[in-house]
């Protein structure tokens, strides 16, 4: 048997090239896995599990239908849907992760995260993700109406777009400080995650032992999977028809 692991999809009907590929792969590999992991930012936007958008409709019920084939699915929040909840959980059937989570697997323990929270030298984007990650902020935003809510989205992304543009690429990736820590913190030297959109395997020592740190990659013109047996991991594109 084989764990699967995805991240950074961005679905939004903008884009139906991925979410045609998302939907084969739910109805293909990934209902004969283990288990399937999908590692934060599954959707562009996420403004409440509230929303009657019609495309979202479409991949939680694609997302229930394997969870009620029986295979195990788990979700944990990324950057653009941490508004993700537990109406979200009960309408698709998977089980959200708290970030990071340590997972045994097939005799070793993995940590997995979304990874924004490791990328420590944007300083400007850890100010921001504090402040959406706050159960207070997110109850205000919340209360608001649909139509709000999608506007501030809007205007999140744009905003979004346009810092990403400017700043270095260096500074929006990882920090292997912050990577050792976290593994230090766990007691882990291996650790998955997504959020970068650089998908690699990178090897290095930790305090003098081997440790592996796996990368995802997006989906926005080719998927990218974690295939987890046995054997151990592979990392992998998933060519689009």
């Amino acid at each position: 048997m084989t764990t699967l692991f995805i991240s950074d999809l961005h679905l939004e009907a903008a884009r139906p090239e991925v979410g045609e590929q998302f939907l084969a792969f739910l109805e293909g590999e990934a209902r004969g896995a283990e288990a399937l992991y999908i590692l934060g930012d599954l959707f562009e936007y996420w403004i409440g599990d509230d929303d009657p958008d019609p495309y979202f409709a479409q991949m939680k019920s694609a997302l229930r239908r394997v969870t009620d084939a029986g295979v195990p699915v788990f979700f944990m929040h990324g950057n653009r849907d941490f508004l993700v909840g537990e109406g979200f959980a009960a309408d698709t059937g998977v089980r959200l992760l708290e970030d990071p989570t340590p997972v045994d697997l097939y005799g070793r323990t993995l940590l997995l995260s979304h990874g924004d929270a490791l990328c420590t030298d944007d300083l400007a984007y850890q100010a921001v993700r504090r402040m959406t990650r706050d159960p207070q902020w997110q109850a205000a935003v919340l209360a608001r109406s649909i139509e709000e809510r999608r506007a501030m989205a809007r205007e999140a992304r744009t905003e979004s777009a346009a810092y990403g543009s400017g700043i270095d690429p260096g500074i929006s990736d990882v920090n292997q400080g912050a990577v050792e820590d976290l593994l230090r913190t766990h007691g882990l030297t291996t650790l998955l995650h997504g959020h970068t959109h650089r998908p690699a395997v990178h090897e290095f020592l930790l305090d003098g032992a081997p440790a592996t740190r796996i990368v995802l990659g997006d989906w926005f013109t080719q998927g990218s999977v974690v295939r987890w047996n046995a054997d151990g991991p592979i990392l992998e594109s998933l060519p689009r028809p």
